[in-house]
């Protein structure tokens, strides 16, 4: 699969849309990483709990974004973008989105 955040990819055509591919994940830190991340606060610098948890919540969305886009029969996804919003406190969804086509080499 291939993905861009670009609206075409050099070297392919697009054959055909497939709409809009995403993945959705909702995640929260636990009560113990919260009291961790309290301590890192305390002391400055990156917040490494929460570092890791926004990294792993991301990938989690990508991958889901590309599950969702082969399932379409996608073979790349353009105009990739990430969206996060706070759902409630220590609640943060995070969106992965973008356009599912089907490409193909430029002759």
């Amino acid at each position: 699969m291939i993905v861009t955040t670009t609206n075409d990819l050099a070297g392919y055509r697009i054959v055909r849309t497939l709409g809009i591919a995403k993945g959705l994940t909702v995640r929260s830190r636990s009560v113990v990483g919260n009291i961790g991340a309290s301590i890192q606060i305390l002391f400055g610098g990156n917040i490494t709990v929460y570092t890791r948890l926004a990294e792993q919540t991301r990938q989690e969305a990508f991958d889901l974004l590309i599950q969702n886009g082969e399932q379409m029969g996608a073979n790349a996804i353009l105009a990739f973008r990430y969206d996060a919003n706070e759902i409630a406190a220590a609640v943060t969804e995070v969106l992965a989105y973008g356009t599912a086509v089907v490409v193909e080499p430029v002759a």
